[in-house]
């Protein structure tokens, strides 16, 4: 779920909003967090699983090419923007293998995904996508946040939160924090960001962080 810019085209720097380069940090960052989470989900369930992921808002397939497709047997891409998910059927043409492969590509409406999304649409989303989790599964999701509150994009109308916001927003959808990481080496003047795996089973144990202050206490966005 990554900012993307119209103007600068198809490739990894254009959906990274000129910034390419951080691409290593954001791939290694993720890589770590999802080995741990599939060592922790997947104990004791075997290890012939066949793996199946959804990466919403898919972009060019960066996530998928570099991540996903080592990792799940079959990965299905989302995407609204058909330039971009024709761009990632060209880069996934010659990844992966008859074992681990991105299976199905749909162009639908996502709007940018969470940062484009209401807080009633957030909720609403997440209440759908929960039922269809297999046992054993969960959302990962990675978001830039904001200091305090919420900021507002007033060009593109998206919308940063908060970790306390984002918290608020999961308990509201019945899912609980089974794991959280920041993201590290990204340069300092980006936002920073943190990646959820979000389970619609209680962990054994649930980290809760309470809010210091008020300044961080949510508003809801209509």
């Amino acid at each position: 779920m990554e900012r993307r810019s119209f103007l600068l085209g198809t490739s990894v720097d254009g959906v990274l909003g000129g910034y390419g380069h951080v691409n290593d940090a954001d791939i290694i960052g993720s890589e770590v967090f999802l080995k741990t989470l599939l060592q922790e989900r997947l104990v004791n369930r075997g290890t012939n699983q066949h793996l199946v992921a959804l990466d919403c808002g898919s972009g060019v397939g960066r996530i998928t090419k570099n991540l996903l497709i080592r990792y799940f047997n079959e990965v299905d891409l989302v995407e609204p923007v058909a330039q971009f998910l024709d761009a990632a059927r060209e880069n996934l043409a010659s990844t992966g293998s008859e074992t681990h492969k991105a299976a199905n590509f749909f162009c639908v409406p996502l709007q940018w995904c969470i940062g484009h999304l209401t807080d009633d649409d957030f909720v609403s989303f997440f209440n759908r996508a929960k039922g269809c989790l297999k046992p054993g599964g969960f959302f990962v999701l990675k978001e830039n946040l904001a200091k305090k509150g919420f900021v507002l994009d007033k060009e593109d109308r998206s919308i940063t939160r908060s970790d306390p916001y984002f918290k608020q927003l999961f308990r509201r959808c019945g899912l609980h924090l089974f794991q959280t990481k920041d993201q590290k080496g990204l340069p300092r003047e980006l936002f920073a960001v943190k990646m959820y795996a979000l389970t619609v089973d209680t962990p054994p144990k649930v980290h809760k962080t309470k809010s210091k202050t008020h300044g961080n206490r949510p508003h809801i966005i209509k």
